[in-house]
């Protein structure tokens, strides 16, 4: 009877033997907490099942006995070895008339260990296990978004609020942080979209970080600010654009310099706004 407010667990059992896979199919179905969509006997279907659930009708669960035939002893706990790892896999549960794969199934990571015969109230037990397991998942938030740039053949990854600025220049993109300056395959427009109010347009080849913003200076008709980690003195800042190890400074164009101060004053105190 299926569980109110309970959404089934989509389920896929691979097991050989046709009564065993029949038994412990009803048994699932019973439950009212999963939806069996395969009932397999080989590794190789288990393969196709899965390949086809990525574009399809996904499984949640893969209920693997260890010795399947023909495919050979411990093909099962081959099969949870080489998918487990895979990105967006499913959970395992080994259903298994033996004990002694428990340990190597816990280094694998599998869900559960079901031990033939098995009972409705096991079954029950290792589906209330799964659901809970996929609530906690379904509640954490997904990981934060990083940037990943290019240094000669490897990649940097950096988290948003370690960059100071992204420069485009010469058909490229830089990304300036406290650890180096790194090139990003991505267009100033694309990562302003992506990463919202946090950075500030401040020239059309200037995006910056406007919590790392310490200082605005005017010099005649031009305005730059300087973005980085600390303040520097007179003779500190750098050529413009050229990043020293506190920061760097960066040019505004003219017509968003009143944007900019206007900005950076909003949420500001000390300065009358002239």
């Amino acid at each position: 009877m299926k569980r109110p407010g309970v959404t089934p667990l989509r389920a896929l059992v691979l097991e050989d033997e046709w009564p065993a896979r029949n038994y412990l199919v009803e048994l699932l179905e019973a439950t009212g907490l999963a939806e069996v969509v395969g009932a397999i006997a080989s590794v190789e279907e288990a393969r196709a099942v899965l390949a086809a659930g990525k574009s399809g009708v996904s499984v949640d669960v893969v209920f693997v006995d260890v010795q399947l035939m023909p495919d050979g002893e411990g093909a099962g706990l081959e099969l949870v070895r080489e998918l487990s790892r895979e990105p967006g896999a499913p959970l395992f549960v080994l259903a298994t008339a033996f004990k002694e794969h428990a340990l190597e199934a816990f280094e694998l990571g599998v869900a559960d260990y079901l031990i033939k015969p098995f009972t409705d109230e096991r079954v029950e037990a290792c589906l209330d296990r799964l659901l809970a397991r996929r609530a906690r998942t379904e509640s954490q938030p997904p990981p934060p978004m990083r940037i990943v740039a290019r240094r000669g053949r490897g990649l940097v990854f950096v988290d948003p609020p370690e960059v100071w600025a992204f420069e485009a220049a010469d058909r490229l993109t830089s990304v300036h942080t406290a650890h180096g300056t790194f090139d990003v395959d991505l267009s100033l427009s694309a990562i302003e979209a992506s990463l919202g109010r946090t950075f500030a347009r401040v020239h059309r080849n200037w995006l910056v970080n406007a919590s790392h913003i310490k200082r605005l200076d005017r010099d005649g008709s031009e305005t730059t600010i300087f973005v980085g980690v600390a303040l520097v003195d007179e003779n500190g800042g750098g050529e413009r654009g050229g990043p020293t190890n506190s920061g760097l400074t960066v040019p505004v164009a003219r017509e968003r310099a009143q944007g900019v101060r206007e900005m950076l004053l909003s949420n500001a105190m000390g300065v009358r706004r002239t």
